[in-house]
């Protein structure tokens, strides 16, 4: 009979442990929800603090500079370092929000200081260009604005990153070049001057005054308010080709004038050639036959005298006809 009671009283007991551990375990489990749930607000919070403070940096950095007279009107230095700011500000808060987490950072800093070669070998182009913006940024071979050619892309420069260059064609197309090939190739700054030439090629007949086509194409040249009186144009035969003798015009312009001052030029070349009766030939062909046959040639190429005859002829013929009418 004494044997009931002591099974009982122990079932009891048995049960209040239990009781007390699950009681234990669930304040415990409150607790470690509680520390998480504080943990992440204030990781929150930390996070929300590192995108408005990127934002106020990056502004104080940009109103800094636009204090100092030598980056005042530089935009590339701007976004540059503005971006270098806003990156630099987003690590630091992102370190601080592993750590109010509970990350050990410092495990992380060494593990990766131990795999220090495999991740430079894994991010070998991007470090790359990072390290070609750097450069890029202080040998200033070009600045936001100008019009460079890189490897035949030719384009108006729009932005210089950490890790691309930007920029913008005549068609309007967007045109990302990473910064590590940016520095290895060559790079043309097409508007890196004050001032650039235009240098168009004309042609004229075998036949043709080759002093008085020079001085039709100068006089245009000169008569454009745009071409610079210093250095002059100037005009030459450049070539004799198979059809046509090679007449090159150049003259100075303003780098921001170029376009449309070649353009006008190439136009104003070609009529005033024509009116002043020089003749522009275009590719002759000769029919090369079999055997026996004749050649008989395309296109027949007549000399200066052979046109001023011609063309006395016509005025002859036409005076006699008025005289029989």
């Amino acid at each position: 009979m004494t044997s009931l009671p002591t099974s009982l009283n122990d079932a009891v007991a048995a049960g209040q442990q239990a009781v007390s551990i699950d009681a234990a375990l669930l304040a415990k489990l409150t607790d470690l929800a509680g520390d998480l749930a504080v943990n992440l607000t204030i990781a929150s919070i930390i996070l929300v603090a590192t995108v408005i403070g990127a934002r106020w940096a990056a502004r104080l950095t940009r109103r800094g500079l636009l204090r100092v007279r030598a980056f005042r009107h530089d935009q590339t230095v701007l976004s540059f370092a503005v971006q270098v700011v806003r990156v630099v500000v987003y690590i630091v808060g992102f370190i601080a929000i592993l750590q109010r987490l509970g990350v050990q950072t410092t495990s992380i800093i060494a593990v990766l200081g131990a795999a220090s070669l495999a991740v430079g070998l894994a991010l070998q182009g991007t470090l790359s260009n990072v390290a070609a913006g750097v450069l890029l940024l202080l040998l200033r071979p070009y600045k936001v604005g100008d019009v460079i050619d890189i490897g035949g892309v030719a384009g108006s420069v729009q932005r210089l990153d950490l890790f691309t260059t930007q920029m913008s064609n005549a068609n309007n197309h967007k045109i990302v070049v990473p910064n590590s090939k940016v520095l290895g190739d060559v790079i043309l700054n097409l508007s890196g001057q004050k001032t650039r030439r235009v240098e168009i090629n004309f042609t004229v007949g075998y036949g043709e005054d080759l002093n008085a086509a020079r001085a039709v194409l100068v006089g245009v040249a000169e008569r454009h308010d745009k071409v610079l009186p210093d250095p002059a144009p100037w005009t030459g035969v450049t070539g004799l080709l198979d059809s046509a003798v090679q007449i090159t015009l150049q003259a100075w312009v303003n780098s921001e004038d170029w376009w449309q001052t070649q353009a006008d030029l190439m136009q104003g070349g070609k009529e005033a050639i024509d009116a002043a009766g020089i003749e522009i030939p275009f590719p002759h062909q000769v029919a090369v036959p079999y055997g026996d046959e004749d050649v008989m040639p395309v296109v027949t190429v007549r000399t200066a005298e052979q046109k001023a005859r011609r063309a006395a002829g016509a005025e002859a013929a036409e005076a006699s006809e008025n005289g029989e009418g």
